[in-house]
């Protein structure tokens, strides 16, 4: 089974459940081999966005099932940092993917809203949550396309690191390079023009997307796919 996430990171906790982890020669940033209750696993952390996630999952030997994996925003204001999110329903505003409920824990579920940028503001958030999604991210709509070109079973469990009244005082989006990954060199030299906002900001998120890591592995780690 192959799951697919933007920033090792997100993987890592879900990688501590595996054992004989290794690293995989494949043409992405990022790839880890192992086993988990008798299943070969893969994760690839390919960057950011629609087109690295779907690169992502035609590198790989084909799969029996693809799992895109990874951090949210919400746009449901019930949703908190965190909550694990299962998106039944993927849109990227010219299609919509279906996605399959793994059996495991309780947790979240409906459509998700797969873009091409990061939701920078709770207006932008707002009028997502209009078109009736719950929450947000990049890359489930590329991951899920490649899945259905390789006609296998597609998965979305996220985890919410951003909550659905907040604008982001960093601009995420100026300082996303070309091969899905932050330039963080230029992200703290714009961080430096409000410091106390920008980088208490930072810090913040580098709490949330731990604890959301976290409990991402943990889900994963009790589900049946």
């Amino acid at each position: 089974m192959l799951f697919v996430a933007a920033e090792p990171r997100e993987c890592e906790p879900w990688l501590a459940h595996w054992t004989g982890v290794r690293p995989a020669g494949l043409p992405v940033h990022w790839a880890r081999a192992g086993n988990w209750n008798g299943t070969e696993v893969l994760a690839i952390a390919n960057g950011a966005g629609p087109v690295r996630a779907h690169a992502a999952v035609l590198a790989a030997p084909k799969p029996h099932a693809v799992c895109s994996i990874g951090f949210c925003g919400a746009l449901d204001p019930a949703l908190a940092i965190g909550d694990i999110f299962v998106a039944l329903e993927i849109r990227n505003g010219k299609r919509n993917y279906r996605g399959e409920n793994p059996i495991g824990p309780e947790s979240k579920t409906g459509a998700l809203a797969s873009q091409s940028r990061i939701a920078q503001s709770s207006a932008e958030k707002r009028n997502l949550r209009a078109t009736g999604a719950f929450a947000v991210e990049m890359e489930a709509a590329g991951a899920a396309r490649a899945s259905e070109q390789l006609d296998v079973p597609f998965y979305c469990v996220k985890a919410v690191s951003d909550l659905s009244g907040e604008d982001f005082a960093n601009d995420f989006n100026a300082c996303l390079r070309p091969d899905g990954r932050i330039d963080v060199p230029r992200l703290l030299l714009r961080a430096c023009a409000d410091p106390v906002r920008r980088f208490g900001e930072l810090m913040r998120l580098s709490r949330r997307t731990t604890l959301a890591s976290q409990n991402l592995g943990d889900f994963l780690a009790h589900c049946h796919f």
